[in-house]
């Protein structure tokens, strides 16, 4: 039996609220602890995985095999490239 729209709707909203809070805490003095490149890498794991909540859940493509296969894989790809330079730079 699938989830009411709004019940799935509610957990995204939770899943970004907590990623949002996680990211902000990762970029203040309280993890100082943690080497700046891999809180920077943390922040974009957290961004990546917002992204993936809005794409899968918000704009209901969830239901899109085609785009859960080759659309999020781009998105893993991309954030991957953006890691590598990010270490780089």
């Amino acid at each position: 039996m699938r989830a009411a729209p709004h019940i799935v709707s509610l957990r995204a909203w939770g899943a970004l609220l907590a990623l949002t809070v996680l990211g902000t805490v990762l970029s203040q003095d309280a993890v100082s602890w943690l080497r700046p490149q891999y809180a920077g890498l943390a922040i974009l794991a957290v961004a990546i995985a917002k992204a993936r909540i809005i794409l899968l859940d918000y704009l209901g493509l969830r239901g899109a095999p085609s785009w859960r296969r080759g659309g999020v894989t781009c998105l893993v790809f991309a954030g991957l490239l953006l890691a590598g330079l990010y270490m780089v730079g």
